[in-house]
């Protein structure tokens, strides 16, 4: 066992007997009726709720890398109608951030560090040679803003989201916590 591991769940076993869960005892519904679609940054964790009033329970929230939607029946869309038809959920929001890892990441970079750890090149000729198109799955974005209204325009467009849902798009700055309006899915 890794020390991470065992200090986690060591950790967590005192969690447990000293009761130490029950300030976040809530239900699967989110109170707010919300879901938030936002970056994976480490900086977003606390911020990015505590900047937007939301507590323990008020909103489902999504994360990966960009806050993107890269595929419309991908598994960050099929979370978010989840969180539509089965968590009552009945706004969306796209959050974006400055200084985001993605923006102007491409594949060969990442790819260069894939075959330093150990993956082959054949490996990888292998996908490119089954119609992945992996430099596609490994680029970010130029611009966070009109990376958001994409990833808007996608779900608000999806052939399964029902008219009722409010999509909006917002970007972050991960220093302060000031959120930018860039989508008002009511408008």
């Amino acid at each position: 066992m890794s020390k991470r591991l065992e200090e986690i769940l060591d950790y967590n076993k005192k969690f447990v007997i000293n009761k130490e869960y029950e300030p976040f005892v809530t239900t699967k519904i989110p109170n707010k009726k919300m879901v938030i679609l936002t970056c994976m940054d480490t900086r977003l964790t606390e911020l990015l709720p505590k900047s937007m009033n939301i507590g323990n329970g008020d909103a489902k929230i999504v994360k990966n890398a960009g806050a993107l939607v890269s595929h419309p029946f991908g598994s960050i869309m099929r979370s978010i109608l989840v969180a539509v038809y089965g968590l009552q959920a009945e706004e969306v929001f796209v959050i974006g951030h400055r200084d985001c890892g993605m923006t102007g990441m491409h594949a060969e970079p990442i790819i260069e560090k894939a075959l330093e750890a150990g993956v082959s090149q054949e490996k990888i000729d292998t996908l490119r040679h089954s119609g992945i198109d992996i430099d596609h799955f490994l680029q970010g974005f130029e611009s966070v803003e009109e990376s958001v209204k994409e990833s808007v325009n996608t779900i608000k467009h999806h052939p399964l989201l029902p008219e009722y849902v409010t999509v909006h798009g917002l970007v972050i700055d991960p220093h302060t916590g000031e959120l930018e309006l860039i989508v008002n899915g009511n408008q």
